[in-house]
């Protein structure tokens, strides 16, 4: 019988996305299991894929690769959208399957979350929803310090469907209790 290791993940950086990037956003963009509790449909070529990076990513004010080693190669993307409440925003993140269940995008949250607060100093709140039936999310945002606050009856439309979500908020006055994480970096001049 093989006895079981603990596995320590690489370290995970976070970086701008370059128009290069389209292979590696397709490893996850592509994947129904990704984007299933996503608004927008799995991509299907990777001329998708150039046309959201060029479109949507690059020009976003705060979406970031996550990455894992030296290697730089995204294994997901994290991004933050203003409100147009300047005391409020909201945090998504999505991570390529392959990589699901060892701590990636809790370390991204962990490293965005204080960056936010850091960047945007009028920030009073960052908030994120995860639908009712992706308890993984809800852990990962649990993980990451989040509170949750409680469930959003027919909150947003998927895919046509109106679908509940839980509701997760992180305050700045929460910033004292972020542990930090030593195994998260940002690229220089990222955030």
């Amino acid at each position: 019988m093989e006895q079981s290791k603990a596995v320590e993940f690489p370290l995970v950086t976070l970086r701008p996305f370059v128009l290069a990037d389209s292979d590696a956003l397709m490893t996850w963009a592509s994947d129904a299991r990704v984007t299933l509790f996503q608004r927008r449909h799995p991509l299907t070529a990777i001329d998708d894929a150039r046309r959201y990076i060029a479109n949507h990513i690059l020009p976003h004010p705060f979406y970031r690769a996550i990455c894992l080693g030296a290697s730089g190669r995204p294994v997901g993307s994290i991004s933050v959208q203003r409100s147009n409440e300047p005391h409020r925003a909201s945090v998504g993140y999505r991570v390529a399957q392959d990589f699901w269940g060892r701590g990636i995008a809790t370390a991204a949250l962990r490293a965005v979350t204080p960056a936010v607060f850091e960047a945007w100093p009028e920030l009073e709140r960052l908030e994120a929803v995860a639908d009712v039936e992706n308890p993984a999310s809800q852990r990962v945002l649990e993980k990451a310090g989040f509170h949750r606050e409680g469930v959003l009856r027919k909150y947003v439309m998927l895919k046509g469907e109106s679908r509940d979500m839980v509701m997760y908020s992180f305050l700045a006055s929460d910033l004292s209790k972020l542990c930090s994480d030593a195994r998260v970096n940002h690229a220089p001049g990222t955030l």
